[in-house]
């Protein structure tokens, strides 16, 4: 691919996400979108840096934060993973995904990912029986993704996402698409500086439909009864925009300018997201690695009024921090199993934890 066309396609993003960023962040549309499952992420690592890094995600998790990272899976990647939601809530997440790269440079990768939101047993209730007692049900909130990445040069990562979402309780359901697009740009002697701008979760408009929203009446006569439909209002999907840059230090044992033989990293990371349906966040995160066996991380995410209990509109008071353990199966290290595990403090409730399991073939 020419480089005329690469630098066509990143200045393209770059002026759509800022002429999306101009439109939004308004607080005072909080709460009128929908299907904000979209916004709650269900992996252990990514969610270690509270998501502030759309600059340095890699593998199947860049499939929930920025899309183009999915072009660093070099082979086949599985991933697997549970989270308690505000634990005892009653709420939790159940996500898998698969990447697989292809072509002659295995510069190529698509990905599946599908999570699941369970929310627990909701008593059952009608006009005519308000305090329940006639039973429970199950809501289902499912959303699956298709991805696409693609390393344009070795500098360059791009890619796309279609996620079909689907919403449904006892006798109403919604669907929807959302389509993500991402950038990630890697460059230093040592690749160690990187920038990454995504777009999430723009799509089509939702509406609940179903035998739930329809009744039995009297005609305007009087003279029979029939079944009578109610229409339910259209919700838009929380679209956000994320912007982010990260730098790695290596702190020993550097064969040369440009080539890498550190035990040691340490990886600083900075972060803006713009939420159309919401307060805006600034945020970063720093992880510190050990070769490629052990890794230590941390994220803080602030928002307008998170400081403040009173002022506060989020469950999650801003602090992330996770670890990843993972061992090579094979002596050339080609084959790769690991676990993840973060925590993310909240307000109320006993945090949210999140635990993963991931084998690189």
């Amino acid at each position: 691919m020419s480089k005329k066309y690469i630098i066509t396609l990143v200045v393209a993003t770059i002026i759509f996400g800022f002429s999306f960023t101009s439109r939004a962040g308004n607080p005072d549309r909080a709460g009128e979108a929908g299907a904000y499952e979209l916004l709650m992420n269900p992996w252990a690592k990514s969610s270690g840096f509270m998501g502030m890094h759309s600059s340095r995600v890699e593998g199947v998790e860049a499939m929930r934060v920025n899309v183009a990272g999915l072009s660093f899976v070099k082979r086949t990647q599985v991933l697997f993973a549970h989270t308690q939601w505000l634990r005892q809530s009653g709420v939790s997440l159940n996500a898998a995904g698969i990447a697989q790269a292809f072509g002659k440079e295995k510069d190529n990768v698509i990905g599946v990912s599908i999570m699941s939101v369970s929310v627990g047993d909701i008593m059952r209730t009608t006009t005519t029986n308000p305090e329940g007692g006639i039973g429970t049900f199950k809501p289902t909130l499912v959303n699956i993704g298709m991805a696409y990445s693609r390393s344009f040069s070795s500098s360059i990562k791009g890619g796309f996402l279609v996620r079909l979402i689907n919403e449904r309780a006892e006798n109403a359901s919604a669907s929807g698409v959302a389509i993500d697009l991402g950038i990630q740009y890697v460059t230093g002697k040592l690749d160690n500086i990187r920038f990454g701008i995504a777009l999430r979760n723009v799509g089509t408009p939702m509406r609940f439909s179903g035998t739930g929203f329809t009744f039995r009446g009297n005609s305007p006569d009087n003279t029979f009864q029939q079944t009578i439909s109610q229409r339910a209002e259209k919700f838009e999907l929380p679209s956000l925009l994320n912007i982010g840059g990260s730098y790695d230090l290596y702190l020993d044992n550097m064969k040369n300018d440009t080539e890498i033989e550190s035990k040691h990293r340490l990886t600083i990371l900075a972060n803006y997201t713009s939420n159309s349906f919401g307060k805006d966040q600034l945020g970063g995160g720093l992880e510190y690695g050990f070769k490629k066996l052990f890794m230590l991380r941390c994220g803080y995410a602030w928002e307008n009024g998170l400081t403040k209990a009173d002022n506060r509109s989020n469950a999650h008071t801003g602090f992330a921090a996770g670890v990843t353990v993972q061992t090579p199966l094979k002596k050339s290290g080609s084959t790769v199993m690991g676990i993840d595990y973060s925590y993310r403090t909240t307000d109320v409730f006993n945090g949210t934890h999140t635990l993963g399991v991931f084998v690189t073939l």
